[in-house]
């Protein structure tokens, strides 16, 4: 399944996205680069963003993939990293080719499970000042990705139904 999409960040920049369910994401890179994930994280039915005070915007937490890490390491170091939470389960959910000028890059999408370390005191980089767990249907009063954002928040929500259901 495929989406396509124009989605401005939070610079004000428009941006055409491509999203790939089903597909996976370290395939067909001839001229792209798979370059930073986000986490689509739930601790007891709350969704957990996080904020970026110099950014001034909530994300699911998320980031960079770092050199010989894998997509699905970066998602556990992320979270831990962004939020002092520990990824229980993982699955991928998709991922975003987002077209910048002459270079398209690529960021997965993952539902996970997860449970705190302890309280959150601050991110190692210091990107990150505060998480917050709340309801998933109020999301949209912290972010907004549009319809492919729509999107993955609902088939992360039929995850998180499923996930409970098997477990």
């Amino acid at each position: 399944m495929q989406i396509k999409s124009t989605l401005k960040n939070h610079l004000g920049e428009l941006f055409d996205y491509t999203y790939c369910e089903d597909c996976n994401p370290n395939d067909d890179l001839d001229g792209k680069v798979l370059s930073a994930v986000h986490a689509y994280s739930f601790y007891k039915g709350k969704f957990v963003v996080v904020y970026a005070d110099d950014k001034k915007y909530w994300t699911p937490p998320g980031g960079g993939i770092e050199a010989g890490e894998t997509y699905e390491e970066a998602v556990i170091r992320e979270v831990k990293e962004e939020s002092n939470m520990k990824v229980l389960h993982q699955e991928l959910i998709g991922y975003i080719d987002i077209h910048e000028g002459n270079r398209i890059i690529r960021h997965t999408r993952s539902f996970c499970i997860v449970e705190p370390y302890g309280d959150f005191i601050s991110d190692p980089d210091g990107d990150i000042t505060k998480i917050e767990l709340i309801n998933p249907a109020d999301c949209k009063q912290y972010f907004d990705w549009g319809k492919i954002g729509d999107h993955i928040m609902e088939r992360a929500l039929a995850m998180e139904k499923e996930y409970y259901i098997l477990h």
